[in-house]
């Protein structure tokens, strides 16, 4: 590392809290479930269908993801995140002038949200792993832990005070509103890293400093190794099961325990509240014991969790293993992009990792699909077999690790 922060640098813990911010307000697209049963009568269209929009927004939010890393570095973040927030609210906004067809929801929430989504989202993590070389698992976690307890705030408030005054149209365009605001407001305070930085007074571990002299490779690079390509799929089976999850919880919860959709809107909270605690927690974990065996941890437990889930018939317990799947889910996503740095070098981390969010379209459109064209039991044992079988991913990526002579476990 090379230089440290003169006084003229802005605080980085100001940048990573209205990074936070702004992920809070981006993560709303995962109170989905919130509107899934509005949308289907509002439409007269199958539950799958109106699922299919949230399956639309996460294609749209990965594949921009990809060209947003790009965009991050040749236009700065604070550009970049400005549109993405403008783009995000619009989407949600026009929305609510959709009423004539659930095609035309799913290019305004699901497109056109979904591309302000991504450019959004990646800005976040290319920004922040900069600005904090010393704490990369734990910066990229809290980088996207907003992201993911977003719709703790915006679930309760869309099913108990706006859906049921203002009826669907109205809320998304309160929402898209609110979106936008702010978005753009916690934009304005984003700033690129100098090149390479380091926070003063900081001395790097002899680890550390091994891991920073590995070359930075190019996207191109990336591509053609196989690592690049067991992240992604890594990824992509996370993301598979905890957005199945995910896109259904309040039916799956009315149908399981019988509750109302008020009393259902608690488990999207609690998912919400889970799947943002995850990105922080595992990514702080991963600094300790490793990317690998994190992941290894992550999917072991989501069998348990899924194989349990179709037993219970009480509301109560039915959030012991939502959460923690949606602990799992979070924890893909804050430990991926430390993962990804580990591997190909910090400089290009968000181009590299941009591409790899395509994983998330994949896994947010097989996943949701899925549970919505089977019934939920079969369904839940699905996902529980498939996370047995990505057990050996982790263990592939640390065996890759070592024949290429890079060392993916993080610094202690």
């Amino acid at each position: 590392m090379s230089s440290t922060m003169s006084g003229t640098n802005p605080n980085r813990w100001l940048i990573a809290v209205t990074a936070f911010c702004m992920q809070l307000a981006l993560g709303a697209v995962y109170a989905w479930s919130v509107f899934l049963k509005p949308v289907a009568t509002f439409y007269h269209v199958s539950q799958a269908q109106a699922n299919l929009t949230f399956s639309i927004t996460l294609l749209a939010l990965g594949i921009t993801a990809g060209f947003g890393g790009y965009f991050n570095s040749r236009f700065g973040p604070r550009t970049i995140a400005t549109v993405g927030g403008l783009l995000y609210g619009l989407g949600v906004i026009l929305a609510g002038f959709s009423s004539t067809s659930i095609y035309l929801l799913y290019l305004t929430y699901g497109i056109i949200g979904g591309v302000g989504l991504g450019l959004g989202y990646i800005v976040a993590i290319a920004m922040l792993i900069k600005w904090f070389p010393d704490r990369r698992g734990f910066i990229t976690g809290l980088a996207v832990a907003g992201f993911g307890a977003g719709a703790a705030l915006t679930g309760p408030i869309a099913a108990n005070l706006l859906l049921p005054v203002f009826q669907l149209n109205t809320t998304f365009i309160i929402l898209g509103i609110a979106f936008c605001v702010i978005v753009v407001v916690a934009a304005q305070f984003f700033r690129t890293a100098p090149d390479g930085y380091s926070p003063s007074g900081w001395v790097p571990t002899q680890k550390q400093q091994a891991e920073s002299t590995v070359r930075n490779y190019t996207l191109s690079e990336a591509f053609k190794s196989p690592r690049w390509y067991l992240l992604w799929f890594i990824l992509a089976l996370n993301v598979t099961a905890g957005a199945a999850l995910i896109s259904v919880a309040s039916p799956l919860a009315q149908k399981f325990t019988g509750v109302t959709a008020g009393v259902a809107s608690t488990l999207v909270i609690t998912i919400s509240i889970f799947n943002g605690a995850g990105r922080l927690f595992w990514g702080w974990l991963s600094d300790f014991i490793g990317r690998p065996y994190t992941f290894l941890v992550i999917f072991a437990v989501q069998i348990l969790a899924f194989l349990a889930t179709p037993f219970i018939g009480d509301i109560a317990l039915l959030f012991i293993p939502a959460s923690i799947i949606g602990l799992c889910y979070g924890g893909g996503f804050g430990t991926m992009p430390a993962f990804a740095a580990d591997f190909f070098g910090s400089r290009n981390s968000g181009t590299i990792y941009g591409a790899m969010l395509t994983a998330w379209s994949a896994g947010g459109i097989v996943g949701p699909l899925l549970i919505a064209s089977i019934d939920y039991k079969t369904t839940l044992f699905i996902l529980a077999a498939l996370m047995l079988v990505s057990c050996a991913l982790p263990l592939l990526a640390q065996m890759l690790a070592r024949q290429a002579r890079v060392e993916p476990e993080a610094t202690h």
